[in-house]
């Protein structure tokens, strides 16, 4: 890792997808689940959700003769894994699944998962294109506010020291301006934002989703990931880092993941709909009801699996924790819209 001055974007797509010592890229590393605990990690019904998405797609688009599904920051494979499993074989025999993903494809995976470093050529591909948390792990700039209130670039070094760089300005400064509102403290069109406000500018993001959504011939794309809203955003930025399951300074050198939420109403086009989690799984059938204590009575084995499947429903839909996650649904052509409500 070199230890020149740099914006965090750069930083970051060298610290976490370099070759030789990226934290996603580097050979044999554990992969997502060996940092931090995601949806598809907590619970197989998570995987069960998406494929049950990815039948209404399929009802949806009238049982096309391939169905795609293509899952974007694929991990190791574990969602695809899962909604293998969790299909009905009829769909799943016409069913192509796609991984994409930066590091190498994992021994022993199923062989019907095609691996892939980059997305499906546009219009490419008919189905559903799923991405948890993918955009959050998309490199982007950090801006802060100087003595004046000017923002500018964040500069860093490898090993996570900071200096302020030049002022924003071109297409960067206008994302900013359109998409990141300032705190109602600073809001008066008179005043001067305060120093050391930070952010992060997440155009890299829209760009990546809608070359995304543009590998879907018709269907229905989801981003799902931590985000936040336009009139709500953080006043000092998220980035943020994980390590074995910790959060830890943000220190770009390929030794932690390196995050941040997701402007998830700048990416969305104008079909999309948002929802949280908690909704959008709701919709799919998963919640944390407790199965009633009668059935203790009659299939105690029952009860017990009952019992198990709503924790982790509600863990999944948590609206504190991973519930509260965003959900971004942009349909490609008309069938697959509303496909939640």
């Amino acid at each position: 890792m070199t230890n020149e001055w740099c914006g965090w974007r750069e930083a970051t797509q060298r610290a976490l997808y370099g070759p030789d010592e990226g934290f996603y890229t580097r050979p044999g590393g554990p992969g997502p689940a060996g940092h931090f605990r995601t949806s598809v990690h907590a619970s197989p019904l998570y995987a069960g959700a998406v494929a049950t998405l990815l039948c209404r797609v399929d009802a949806a688009l009238g049982h096309p003769g391939e169905l795609a599904l293509v899952d974007v920051g694929a991990g190791r494979g574990e969602l695809l894994t899962g909604v293998l499993a969790a299909l009905p074989g009829e769909v799943a025999a016409r069913l192509r699944p796609y991984a994409v993903e930066r590091a190498a494809r994992p021994e022993g995976l199923d062989a019907r998962i095609c691996w892939r470093r980059e997305l499906p050529a546009p219009g490419s591909v008919t189905g559903l294109l799923f991405a948890n948390e993918w955009l959050d792990n998309v490199p982007v700039e950090v801006v802060e506010t100087d003595t004046d209130g000017v923002p500018r670039r964040v500069l860093v070094r490898a090993d996570g020291t900071e200096r302020l760089g030049e002022p924003v300005g071109g297409a960067d400064a206008e994302w900013l301006r359109r998409w990141w509102a300032p705190p109602a403290r600073e809001a008066a069109a008179d005043s001067v934002p305060s120093p050391g406000l930070r952010a992060e500018i997440g155009r890299p993001r829209d760009e990546a989703w809608a070359r995304a959504v543009g590998t879907l011939r018709a269907g229905l794309a989801v981003a799902a990931d931590y985000a936040h809203e336009r009139g709500d955003r953080p006043p000092f930025g998220t980035l943020t880092g994980f390590r074995d399951g910790r959060e830890v300074p943000p220190v770009p050198d390929g030794s932690c993941d390196i995050t941040a939420h997701v402007a998830l109403d700048a990416c969305a086009g104008p079909s999309a709909e948002r929802l949280t989690q908690r909704e959008a799984l709701h919709a799919l059938g998963v919640d944390g009801r407790r199965p009633p204590l009668a059935l203790a009575a009659t299939d105690p084995s029952g009860y017990v699996r009952a019992l198990s499947a709503a924790g982790a429903a509600a863990e999944l839909t948590d609206p504190g924790g991973l519930g509260g996650f965003g959900w971004l649904l942009e349909p490609v052509g008309t069938a697959c819209a509303g496909l939640l409500r």
